[in-house]
């Protein structure tokens, strides 16, 4: 091959051209030549060597390897961060969101069972009648008691015991007097049972509630004394 100085000012000045062997094996022995013997030059009129477009050349460099070591693991702290509070994000809504679904299901399956509850209320009512009358006997037995070992099994409680101290929240009261056996607002009779489920009262207790007669108003109990009188003279024979 050949080359052909252009800079006038050269060694070369005369422009006589120069042979220049760059053969790797030598024609004559048939080895391989040193590095040093045969070098290679950039092509006159073709691209430096590694630009794109040419033999050889390497695929532009990533943008991150022009920074130091230091800005690239700045870099890289920074989009971990992003990374881990998007994923701690994502566990919270999926954490609230499993919490309000599992809040949901429980709360119409406590309606659900309520609901047929409810309607056994009055069915329980005839098992407590017949067994105070002394009817509850045979197969009839058998089956009442099943029905309520079945709705106790569902979370059915029964309560309304006489005596019990009187409650709005849970008690009826259908019946009320004063009575010098009690402290306070008590339930003397009851009438109807009442039902929860869990903190959900299904049927209040409905029973007759007794007061102290010191919290009797005084024209009342003067009425009340005077009806006694009455009631006494009422019963004298007549002379």
């Amino acid at each position: 091959m050949t080359d052909r100085p252009t800079d006038p000012g050269s060694e070369f000045g005369d422009g006589e051209p120069v042979v220049r062997d760059k053969r790797r094996i030598d024609p004559e022995t048939g080895n391989l030549r040193e590095s040093g013997e045969a070098t290679s030059s950039a092509p006159a009129g073709g691209a430096a060597p590694g630009m794109p477009g040419t033999p050889g050349a390497q695929p532009p460099r990533d943008p991150s390897d022009l920074v130091g070591p230091s800005a690239q693991e700045a870099l890289l702290t920074e989009a971990l961060a992003e990374r881990t509070a998007d994923l701690q994000r994502l566990q919270a809504e999926y954490v609230n969101y499993k919490r309000r679904v599992d809040r949901d299901r429980e709360a119409n399956r406590e309606q659900v069972i309520g609901s047929v509850l409810t309607e056994l209320l009055q069915t329980l009512d005839d098992i407590g009648r017949a067994r105070e009358a002394g009817e509850l006997e045979g197969a009839f037995k058998a089956v009442a008691e099943s029905v309520e070992r079945v709705t106790e099994k569902l979370g059915l409680v029964k309560y309304g015991e006489v005596g019990d101290p009187f409650d709005p929240r849970i008690h009826e009261a259908l019946l009320h007097n004063y009575s010098d056996e009690v402290d306070g607002p008590t339930a003397t009779l009851v009438m109807q049972p009442g039902y929860r489920l869990g903190d959900r009262i299904l049927r209040a207790a409905r029973v007759a509630v007794s007061e102290p007669t010191e919290q009797l108003p005084a024209g009342a109990e003067n009425g009340a004394e005077g009806n006694d009188d009455d009631n006494q003279a009422a019963d004298k024979p007549a002379e």
